[in-house]
């Protein structure tokens, strides 16, 4: 009796020292992921999606080496408790290999940064800014402030344009003329509104317009500009309306579709 009770205390005595490991080491393993992203947020360059992932892939880890050091403690062989580990993570990737997929492409966003929180992309088909990455999914938000979720490997597995990574865009516009105006005149109008806007950028290329071609019911002049990339849409939409503005002053027609019809009398 006495013996057997010497055992249960043993026993009771490894449970809780194990316990104690698993809870204790827990606590720290918390800790040292906190300490790891402040660390890391110190660094230059520092990039919140990957300081983020990296902080959870270390707690992951420390986790599972308290967890076996845990076990090991209690008395369970943790070379046999890998293997079975091994076994169920085999049988569970198999039931569920499209979400290990997005898992898999999770990690090479965040890893190779195509993307990154607060840029502007397109991606899968649609285009929002980023305001989540993780392990799983992508979050999007649409300039109409609708949500998207992605799974990530959508996107891996699409083309991404990625709108915010240069610091510059090319806006590029058209503008139909009738056959009747003045080129010149029309170049001369959309150079002087061009070159009032302090947004558009002399560098990589000044203002440029020209003829791109002769339609059938217009000339149309090519316009490309540079400008600073959060500028682009609100140049884009005032130089539109400026330059039609202008053309009224000077006279400029900006002519619709036209089809001429001629009937044969019998």
């Amino acid at each position: 009796m006495s013996i057997t009770l010497d055992l249960v205390m043993s026993y009771a005595v490894q449970v809780a020292l194990g316990l104690a490991i698993f809870f204790i080491g827990k606590k720290v393993a918390k800790i040292v992921s906190e300490l790891f992203i402040k660390g890391f947020e110190k660094t230059p360059n520092y990039d919140k999606t990957l300081g983020k992932f990296l902080s959870s892939v270390l707690y992951g880890i420390l986790l599972v080496v308290i967890s076996l050091a845990a076990l090991s403690q209690i008395g369970i062989q943790t070379t046999s408790f890998i293997a079975v580990l091994g076994a169920v993570g085999l049988a569970i990737g198999l039931a569920f290999k499209d979400t290990l997929s997005n898992i898999s492409s999770g990690i090479m966003i965040i890893l190779f940064r195509p993307i990154k929180i607060d840029e502007f992309v397109e991606v899968a088909g649609v285009a929002g800014i980023v305001e989540e990455i993780n392990i799983f999914h992508t979050f999007m938000k649409t300039p109409d402030n609708k949500m998207i979720i992605l799974g990530n490997a959508s996107i891996i597995n699409g083309n991404i344009i990625n709108y915010s990574r240069k610091a510059t865009r090319r806006v590029d516009m058209v503008f139909g003329i009738s056959y009747g105006d003045n080129i010149k005149l029309a170049k001369d109008s959309i150079l002087e509104v061009l070159n009032t806007d302090e947004r558009i950028l002399k560098e990589p290329d000044l203002p440029f317009v020209a003829v791109k071609e002769l339609a059938d019911s217009s000339i149309n002049l090519v316009v490309r500009v540079w400008v600073k990339s959060e500028d682009y849409w609100n140049v884009n939409f005032d130089t539109i309306e400026n330059v039609k503005l202008k053309f009224d002053e000077v006279g400029i027609t900006i002519p619709f579709p036209q089809v001429e019809m001629n009937t044969k009398g019998h």
